[in-house]
């Protein structure tokens, strides 16, 4: 999307940078929202970055850019929200009970979101918390590397038994759950120092004090992020990519470089956290799976409002070195799967059909992306939905998930209790058969998927916040 970005350079206020990501003071004042047409006043003297000011400021770029105009409120006063954010919900609402912007229209801080796409800075414990409300169980999906919950032997398979401040304050999970959901574990993490008490996969009850702290993620794993698989005498390639950011180039091209040296031709791709992220790296994935395709066929459509048709693009394929062929592709999906990494399962229906598989649980649904609006003064970054995207036979609006869209799926749950990328862990196992040809049972495409409680192998519900940070947003479940 290179032209497209260009093309954006000359816009006051907007960033070269292009998002899926399927993350104030007091004032007062008032804004017009009309389905796009209308045009906000000029800000209060109070400030360039008072909260009226910028308020008014979200309205704008709302009324220019927004890919749903027809749903903003005709008029909307602004001073009875007292953030930015909860001015932007009030706005998106219409939209929102359309299930077309999910929260996906937010403001943030440029200076976050640019440290977490460019080199994957992020700060927290290190780890992702997945759910089981039935049986008031939390468990750890994955802890990443070189952060402070790793090197307290916090790792996927570990559940939490309780939680505080101190030995002293420790909750039980199961009391939390039970009357707060899961919003009282969000609050109960919500700090920079955490006593855990926890059971490691196989092993025996301890406490740890954990301490958050600034750490780099590594969007493929060392340890698990890129591996060939021996399926019964056949080479199966796997990659499980975290997120979308500008650091998983190099890993991903090393992974496909080494399937291409071994002649694979069926691969796994593990999406099943992944919220999205960049549309360049979702680009470079389509283009590492593009050997067999060539620059005249067309990988997806983005598509702008009316208004705004001039930015509209069509993306073709462009193989790389170290492309492969993919004769099969099995992609593994939870509802934590949004945004980019559906755009990656989406542009390969048209192409493969039935030979191309959702694997695991129907994906979130989110076919629409984001554009960043900045207002540098305020550090303010407003990520706006602005465009829609669908594969080369124009299918797209998949709001509730893409599981009625793939030509083939398989149910299969997200068993913490053994290692991502073991061939023996129940979603790399189903996906496995279906590379395999044997039989499976197909995914629902209720975007609510029943869940099988106890032992750690419930249907993912990723533990998330209201208020989620970009990190939080592209690495869903992430503290």
């Amino acid at each position: 999307m290179r032209q497209f970005f260009k093309r954006f350079q000359s816009v006051t206020a907007i960033t070269a940078s292009l998002a899926l990501l399927s993350a104030c003071g007091g004032g007062g004042g008032s804004v017009t929202a009309g389905g796009g047409s209308g045009s906000a006043p000029t800000p209060s003297p109070s400030g360039t970055c008072s909260l009226s000011a910028r308020q008014s400021w979200v309205a704008q770029q709302l009324n220019e850019w927004y890919l749903f105009p027809e749903t903003l409120p005709a008029s909307l006063s602004a001073s009875g929200y007292a953030t930015v954010q909860d001015y932007i919900d009030a706005l998106t609402a219409t939209a929102r009970g359309q299930s077309k912007d999910r929260y996906f229209t937010y403001i943030t801080s440029i200076a976050e979101e640019e440290a977490y796409y460019n080199s994957g800075s992020n700060a927290g414990f290190g780890f992702r918390l997945t759910l089981d409300s039935a049986a008031r169980r939390l468990f750890i999906a994955e802890s990443f590397e070189g952060t402070p919950a790793l090197a307290a032997g916090i790792d996927r398979g570990t559940e939490i038994l309780a939680i505080g401040t101190s030995t002293a304050t420790l909750r039980a999970v199961s009391e939390i759950i039970a009357s707060e959901g899961s919003a009282g574990i969000s609050n109960a993490i919500n700090g920079d120092t955490r006593v855990f008490r926890f059971r490691p996969a196989g092993g025996s009850e301890q406490t740890a004090t954990v301490t958050r702290a600034t750490y780099t993620l590594t969007p493929v794993s060392s340890r698990y992020g890129a591996k060939i698989i021996d399926d019964g005498g056949k080479k199966v390639g796997y990659v499980n990519l975290r997120t979308f950011i500008n650091t998983a180039e190099a890993p991903l091209r090393a992974a496909f470089a080494d399937f291409r040296a071994q002649g694979i031709s069926e691969v796994i791709i593990d999406l099943r956290y992944n919220g999205g992220g960049l549309v360049s790296i979702a680009t470079l994935i389509n283009n590492l799976l593009a050997r067999d395709k060539t620059t005249s066929q067309v990988a997806n459509y983005t598509t702008f409002r009316a208004s705004k048709a001039s930015n509209n693009e069509t993306a073709f394929f462009n193989p790389q070195p170290q492309s492969i062929a993919p004769t099969r592709i099995a992609f593994i999906g939870t509802g934590g799967s949004a945004s980019a990494s559906e755009l990656v399962m989406n542009t390969f229906i048209p192409y493969l059909g039935n030979r191309a598989a959702l694997i695991g649980t129907n994906t979130y649904g989110k076919p629409v992306g984001q554009i960043a609006l900045d207002r540098r003064e305020c550090d303010d970054r407003l990520r706006v939905v602005a465009f829609a995207t669908e594969n080369s036979a124009r299918q797209g609006a998949y709001y509730t998930g893409l599981a009625g869209f793939m030509g083939a799926t398989c149910q299969a749950v997200d068993d913490v209790t053994r290692p991502l990328g073991d061939p023996q862990e129940a979603s790399v196992r189903a996906a496995l058969d279906f590379l395999g040809g044997r039989s499976c049972t197909p995914i629902t495409a209720s975007a609510a998927e029943a869940k099988t409680a106890g032992s750690g192998k419930a249907m993912i519900e990723l533990v998330s916040p209201a208020r989620p940070s970009t990190a939080q947003r592209e690495l869903p479940g992430s503290f």
